[in-house]
């Protein structure tokens, strides 16, 4: 049986990357994800991996775009303006169809904002800040242990569907300590496999030493461009379908369903409990894939709902997804906070009292 070991988020997610098979790390300091970083400059070496830290997030995942091309399986991490600053970057890799994984350790904003937890970066990883059309799968832990998983089998993922993975964090989750079982390491693949592998990497000659594979984004004939995107499309569409991944809790008799992602999650697991001492049946919707978004998770909210409450460390951002989902079957209402306060789950319990008196529950 594994053993469990106490580590902070940040470390642990550190630590699944490797394990995963992450032999390439691009990485520039930002609160509060600076511990990842060190870590990997200490820990991945010991892998035989390699570890740079560069000048800037533009220039990581540039980097990192760079070892992905060539077949190698590279992971960055950032911070809310950090990731901002890489938007551009996450549209040339989707277009270019190369894998790789990233982990946004979300603060509060706008701007610089603050160093404290946050989720307000919800519509720029759901929605992308690149140009153009694409997508990239995002999937938010509400534990350590979900973290690591997540971090682990997007190492996977990445290659699997040829395209960037995010992992949305909050600052909490990563300075936060849990105990965690780590997975068994993935074996270690030779730079000679990496062509049997990936046929579409850059590695000079294939085997019959007659052509190379190129990789590009710029595509000037018009109907290349379109049919590129089509075939982008077909794959984003299969993702849509197969990504999907949700947890729901008593909502089939629910007045009060909330829905909530990572830190916020845990809160509402709490409120549920306080508002059932009142005698107030809650349930909870909680999206683990942000894109594609559960909406399917909706269906099975009954006439007994009152009201759906999306719970929120941001001012309304989740909420669209909601109610996209709901359909206009019930009121939709807010909890939030914001400027990196976390919210109790006696405050959460307490508005979504005054939210259930007000739509008349």
């Amino acid at each position: 049986m594994s053993q469990r070991v106490l580590m902070k988020g940040n470390e642990a997610f550190s630590e699944a990357a490797i394990r995963g098979g992450c032999r390439h790390y691009f990485g520039y300091p930002i609160t509060p994800q600076n511990e990842i970083p060190e870590y990997m400059s200490r820990e991945l070496p010991k892998w035989g991996g390699n570890f740079v830290q560069v000048e800037s997030e533009i220039a990581a995942i540039n980097m990192a775009y760079g070892a992905t091309a060539a077949g190698g399986r590279a992971f960055i991490s950032s911070s809310s303006p950090g990731i901002a600053l890489m938007q551009e970057g996450f549209s040339f890799i989707s277009s270019c169809e190369c894998p790789l994984v990233c982990l946004n350790v979300c603060r509060s904003g706008p701007g610089i904002g603050g160093i404290q937890p946050g989720q307000a970066d919800y519509f720029q990883a759901t929605r992308g800040g690149g140009n153009g059309d694409y997508k990239v799968p995002v999937f938010a832990p509400s534990s350590i242990q979900e973290g690591v998983d997540l971090v682990f089998e997007a190492m996977d993922l990445a290659d699997e569907w040829r395209n960037p993975i995010m992992i949305f964090a909050d600052g909490l989750l990563a300075q936060m300590m849990e105990p965690v079982i780590l997975p068994e390491p993935r074996p270690e693949v030779k730079y000679e496999d990496i062509k049997k592998l990936k046929p579409w990497a850059i590695t000079g000659y294939g085997n019959d030493d007659s052509k190379r594979a190129v990789i590009k984004s710029l595509r000037l004939v018009p109907e290349e461009q379109e049919q590129h995107v089509e075939h982008l499309f077909e794959k984003f569409d299969r993702a849509a379908k197969e990504l999907i991944r949700f947890e729901t809790i008593d909502i089939e008799d629910a007045e009060i369903v909330f829905v909530a992602f990572g830190t916020m999650a845990r809160i509402t697991k709490e409120a549920i409990e306080l508002l059932a001492n009142d005698n107030i049946k809650a349930g909870l919707i909680r999206p683990i894939s942000l894109w594609p978004f559960p909406y399917e998770a909706f269906d099975k909210l009954t006439e007994k709902t009152k009201v759906v409450v999306s719970a929120e460390m941001s001012k309304g951002q989740l909420i669209d997804d909601v109610k996209i989902g709901v359909k206009g079957r019930f009121p939709v209402e807010l909890v939030y906070r914001t400027g990196g306060i976390v919210p109790t789950s006696l405050e959460t319990a307490e508005k979504a009292k005054k939210i259930l008196n007000k739509v008349g529950g």
